[in-house]
């Protein structure tokens, strides 16, 4: 029996059930604060003789089976620290596939899907890729060495729609993407970019582009990207919200783990649904005002004090303010589509406010009130208590509430 239902009668006890894993968001850098979304990995390790090995992803996406190369190494390792980088970077490069390396000599240049996972490419002169401009409509380069991209190579890859360059050496685009004007989605998640490219503004299509773990510390040159959907920042170091008033589509933005202590610069984004802030340096609740499609908001891991400035949020269905500094639940009782809210970490000394504001919201499911004084000190009856307040609750912390 979990510690928390020690000493409860037989009702409370019959309710402690089924731990699970706490709900996350499916966009993660790390399980702990939520600050980005890692994109697909490859699921297959392929040679060009059409030998499939199954690999070990799960959060690997089906990929077509035709007109597709795929040529994966087994990896060593991802995604690593800036540090990391820079120390490794002499030794990669002795490492760096020297072969006659034309992996794909055996794939038809009608392929419309290529990935080279690991592969230790430093150049893509040897890939020869314009003999696939043709058809080609995604290439995935993830986890190899490549510091330039060429613009005579890419310069005829016109046709593409997904580019992921994901984990490697780029500090710089220039101009080699200014012809790629069919690309929807682009990656440059961890790489060593200290500024957006000025390159993208040709890339009028974008729905979506991940920086994840870069050395970025200014948000700007996205004024023409006004089709994007979801933005990505999160893991570098930014300490300002700013530049954003063209982005009149945007849905998702993600700036976990950066160096941001005001929530402003904002209002422009009518058609934003979820707001990733986690572990950044917030202390006030506000600039949300003009939000009013928001649905899920993230800010765990700053410096919040109070829950307040949510009055214009009612299509909130997930709000997080874990590891903050909240002293009292208030402010909420309006929240009426609410179904998950995560308040662990805090300093909330008792449960007398859940009856007020949390009761009366009917799709509320799902609360997290571990960590909290309220819970520490009262560990024996703090379950029994919250079901009592909360009858329409499943979920209290990790473990479902049996009925």
């Amino acid at each position: 029996m979990p510690e928390e239902a020690k000493g409860q009668n037989t009702t409370a006890a019959e309710e402690a059930t089924n731990i699970i894993v706490p709900p996350t968001p499916t966009n993660d850098v790390s399980q702990e604060d939520k600050s980005s979304k890692p994109r697909p990995r490859s699921v297959v390790l392929a040679a060009p003789s059409g030998s499939e090995l199954e690999a070990h992803d799960h959060e690997s996406k089906p990929k077509k089976t035709q007109n597709t190369a795929r040529v994966v190494l087994p990896a060593s390792g991802e995604g690593d620290t800036d540090d990391e980088k820079g120390a490794n970077d002499s030794e990669e490069e002795d490492q760096e596939n020297t072969e006659d390396g034309d992996f794909l000599a055996d794939f038809p240049d009608d392929t419309e899907e290529l990935e080279l996972v690991h592969c230790r490419i430093g150049s893509l002169d040897e890939l020869r890729l314009p003999r696939f401009a043709a058809h080609l409509r995604r290439l995935c380069l993830r986890q190899n060495l490549i510091r330039h991209l060429d613009p005579q190579t890419f310069h005829q890859l016109t046709k593409l729609v997904d580019l992921d360059l994901y984990d490697n050496r780029i500090k710089h685009i220039g101009d080699s993407l200014e012809k790629s004007t069919e690309l929807t989605t682009l990656d440059l998640s961890f790489n060593l970019f200290k500024s957006i490219p000025e390159g993208l503004h040709t890339l009028t299509k974008l729905t979506t582009i991940y920086f994840v773990q870069n050395r970025i510390s200014k948000i700007n040159g996205l004024d023409t990207l006004t089709n994007l959907t979801s933005l990505e920042l999160g893991g570098n170091r930014i300490r300002t919200i700013e530049n954003l008033g063209a982005l009149v589509n945007l849905e998702e933005l993600w700036l976990g783990k950066n160096k941001i202590s005001k929530l402003e610069g904002l209002n422009t984004l009518k058609k934003l649904k979820i707001l990733s802030i986690q572990s950044n340096r917030i202390t006030v609740l506000e600039g949300l005002e003009e939000l009013y499609s928001l649905e899920q908001l993230y800010l765990s891991h700053n410096g919040i004090k109070k829950i307040e400035g949510l009055e214009k949020n009612a299509n909130l269905t997930t709000l997080d303010i874990g590891y903050n500094f909240v002293e009292k639940i208030e402010n909420v009782s309006h929240l009426s589509n609410l179904e998950e809210l995560w308040l662990s970490g805090n300093k909330i000394p008792d449960l007398r406010d859940l009856d007020k504001e949390l009761r009366g919201i009917l799709a509320l499911r799902t609360i997290y009130l571990e960590a909290n004084p309220c819970q520490t000190n009262d560990r024996a009856n703090y379950r029994r208590k919250v079901i009592l307040s909360l009858p329409q609750v499943t979920q209290i912390d990790a473990t479902l509430v049996r009925t």
